[in-house]
């Protein structure tokens, strides 16, 4: 009985319950590259002269990529990275200059800061709609709040991509807009002013402020006056960096807060 001679670059392996699979890899600047796992041999060969053809033909590029390709488009992208810039990721990083793109999909690219490179190339980005997400240490971690983009932030009141493209993460794209839980701004009379407003079965407005960093500390206060009234219900306050504890003191003690806020009972 002949025996089949195995196939280059493909490696018979069991599942632990004793089911046969077949795993793909080849070898590159001396560095073992798995491609993947397949059902059965055929497809773990054509996936090995796939990333063979991919790092000897300069022809290939991402726009080469095609729903026919045996292997992922995630692994189309780190092996052309590796072969066009000398660095392997195990994520989807293709570097630029002064910049790299993490490609979600062909169409779906996110791009950020080199400074960025050494947490993404060991964090995978995942997509649920328009969120974007990193999972650390068991958590869930947003990518737009890497960034000061907070979860209840709005975008074009809050935070604004520069050039349009709410998938450019470079510092120098994302304007920050308004920082605080609660506070918006508004322009009256050609006036900018700065509303702090409270949700209590409906939104209250606590009161309308010249900064942005009094609405945020007025905000703080009237979740205390609404707490001391005997009011339940769990608010999140604002977290003010670099001011001293006397300066948020006296900021605190000279905001008017509205008399709805102060006379409110639940």
């Amino acid at each position: 009985m002949s025996v089949s001679k195995p196939k280059k670059g493909v490696f018979q392996a069991k599942k632990k319950d004793g089911t046969v699979y077949y795993r793909a890899s080849l070898t590159y600047r001396r560095k073992h590259i798995s491609l993947g796992s397949f059902s059965d041999p055929e497809q773990a060969h054509r996936a090995y002269l796939e990333g063979t053809l991919l790092l000897s033909d300069p022809r290939s590029n991402l726009l080469s990529y095609s729903q026919r390709s045996q292997l992922p488009f995630e692994k189309w992208v780190v092996l052309l990275n590796f072969r066009d810039n000398g660095l392997y990721f195990g994520t989807p990083i293709y570097l630029g200059r002064k910049m790299f793109s993490y490609y979600l999909s062909p169409t779906q690219v996110l791009k950020f800061d080199l400074d960025d490179l050494f947490y993404f190339s060991s964090h995978k980005i995942m997509c649920r709609g328009n969120h974007y997400f990193v999972a650390d240490y068991g958590m869930q971690l947003s990518v737009a709040a890497r960034y000061g983009i907070m979860s209840y932030a709005v975008p074009g009141r809050d935070y604004r991509f520069r050039n349009g493209d709410p998938l450019d993460f470079r510092r120098d794209n994302l304007e920050i807009l308004n920082a605080y839980r609660g506070v918006s701004l508004e322009t009256k009379k050609g006036r900018r002013l700065y509303a702090a407003r409270i949700h209590i079965r409906g939104n209250y407005v606590i009161g309308r402020y010249g900064t942005s960093l009094e609405a945020a500390i007025a905000y703080n206060k009237a979740i205390d006056i609404l707490k001391k009234n005997g009011l339940k219900k769990d608010f999140q306050p604002n977290y003010i960096e670099d001011l001293s504890p006397a300066g948020y003191a006296e900021i605190y003690s000279q905001v008017k807060v509205s008399p709805k806020i102060m006379e409110y009972q639940p």
